[in-house]
């Protein structure tokens, strides 16, 4: 009986601590980073570079995007990709799992996603991938 009691309750505690923001997107999500035209230029978010040309990495969704290129003879440019609120899965925790599900989705940054709809560079391939471009057309190719 101690068993079956202590499963209920883990099984419980599980599902209150998750949400509809975390089950379908989670914390982060993964982007795919481009630099247009320019397959020698570094990139770095946060100071650290991630690659040169392309690089893909997991990105916290409550926080923008902050990118910076660089390439030799160029001057580096830095592209913020904005966040958005996800309305939608919002809602959906509401209904779903109540005041502790926001409490979960705006802990963990899941209520939020990069602002696809409002900015071009920026696809959606999924709830959990995304691709950014950076246009880089100041630095002229050598």
């Amino acid at each position: 009986m101690k068993k079956i009691i202590f499963l209920a309750i883990t099984v419980i505690t599980v599902f209150s601590l998750n949400s509809c923001g975390v089950i379908f997107g989670g914390s982060k999500y993964s982007g795919t980073i481009n630099v247009k035209d320019h397959p020698n230029a570094d990139i770095y978010v946060s100071g650290n570079k991630l690659g040169t040309g392309q690089a893909t990495k997991l990105f916290p969704r409550n926080k923008p995007l902050v990118v910076e290129v660089k390439q030799n003879d160029c001057e580096p440019k830095t592209q913020t990709f904005d966040k958005a609120f996800r309305t939608g899965n919002f809602i959906l925790t509401v209904l779903g799992w109540g005041i502790i599900g926001i409490g979960v989705d705006l802990g963990t940054g899941a209520s939020y996603k990069p602002d696809h709809n409002n900015d071009p560079n920026i696809k959606k391939l999924s709830d959990k991938n995304y691709t950014f471009d950076v246009d880089y057309s100041q630095c002229k190719k050598p």
